[in-house]
């Protein structure tokens, strides 16, 4: 009985979303690699239909899962994270951007996503232990450490993208855990006067991505895609130009299309009224997902899917600002949407921690 009152309990509504916003990623996907030639675009609808079908079943068995005794083997899962990303360092392999973010295993992985799900299991249950002490600076400062070495290992990848996410996951938790506004003052002189050296010791690639936002004519040639992607969201109009018929994409010249810019794609093909459908739906499991922070029965839980809830944000507002030339080219993922199995896993992963969050809800 106490089985099936879980199953009652289980958001369907945030599930079937996930998939339908899963189902057209890959049908967009499609489009972008339509007619490839590369074996490596013409093996990506693939790849995302077979982590798809891994994905979907994942999230049935985390919401199984009690997620409290997931969290009690905090100590293993950050150690297991912490080898990923070293072994990363070592022996991995280049991506697209230029980045040793990935690892061959049989299976390209890319550590980084995983460990995004991972540290936010573990900071969930570091914060839920000490969130009353938060009126003292030094316990946000372990929680900064905390999440500081994983992020370290991912920045040297360069990976300065996943870097940020990072930064953002521990931010909200922070801040959901109860964080004074008292201590947002030092964080913020901190990075004041951190900036200069962490743009000292970014790549070169990322550096050029930052002033080619600032100044388009520095860069004339890396500044095309983005110009590109601005062409094919106006030329859509209100309900696109139909499905694979987008000139941009089936032209090729919008690069990256079926990554970095999906959503110009979406925007071509499907106009106005698509890209908002696809704002509407990942706004759905975002608001969902925050319903499972407000009815969770403990803090650990509630701390969970604010940190799902924020990567699934951030991922989302990152991909769609640098597809409309708000924001600099970093690489994220639209999540669900964008070509990437590791990517869509993890996401994945975080809608099953959230469910296992949900189906123990508190009585009210």
């Amino acid at each position: 009985m106490r089985s099936f009152n879980y199953w009652r309990q289980f958001d369907y509504f945030l599930l079937l979303t996930a998939i339908v916003l899963t189902i057209f990623g890959i049908l967009m996907i499609r489009s972008a690699t339509l007619g490839a030639v590369d074996p490596d675009l013409i093996r990506r609808v693939p790849d995302q239909i077979r982590y798809a079908l891994i994905g979907v079943p994942l999230v049935f068995a985390l919401a199984a899962m009690d997620y409290r005794l997931l969290s009690s083997l905090h100590t293993w899962l950050y150690l297991v994270m912490l080898v990923l990303l070293g072994l990363t360092l070592v022996i991995g392999v280049e991506g697209d951007g230029g980045a040793r973010s990935w690892l061959n295993l049989g299976i390209r992985i890319q550590p980084a996503e995983f460990a995004k799900v991972i540290i936010i299991v573990t900071l969930a249950y570091h914060l839920s232990n000490r969130y009353q002490h938060f009126g003292n600076l030094s316990a946000v400062v372990r929680s900064g450490i905390h999440v500081a070495v994983p992020t370290l290992l991912i920045f040297v990848q360069p990976d300065l993208g996943m870097t940020v996410v990072f930064v953002v996951i521990w931010g909200v938790m922070i801040w959901a855990a109860g964080l004074r506004l008292q201590h947002i003052a030092v964080f913020i002189a901190v990075a004041v006067i951190g900036a200069p050296v962490l743009w000292s010791q970014m790549a070169g690639y990322q550096r050029a991505r930052i002033e080619t936002f600032i100044d388009p004519e520095s860069d004339p040639d890396s500044f095309y895609n983005i110009r590109q992607a601005v062409v094919a969201i106006g030329s859509g109009g209100w309900v696109g130009k139909g499905y694979a018929n987008g000139s941009q994409n089936r032209l090729r010249f919008l690069r990256v299309r079926h990554t970095d810019f999906i959503y110009a794609v979406v925007a071509e093909e499907f106009g106005f009224v698509g890209g908002v459908a696809v704002l509407v739906g990942i706004g759905i499991v975002i608001m969902r997902v925050l319903r499972g922070a407000r009815i969770a029965s403990d803090a650990l839980g509630s701390l969970i899917c604010y940190g799902v809830a924020a990567f699934i944000f951030f991922q989302t507002f990152v991909s769609i600002g640098m597809n409309l030339r708000m924001l600099p080219v970093t690489g994220l993922t639209l999540p669900f949407v964008s070509s990437g199995g590791t990517s869509l896993l993890s996401t994945l992963i975080g809608i099953g921690l959230a469910q296992s969050v949900i189906v123990r809800r508190r009585r009210v």
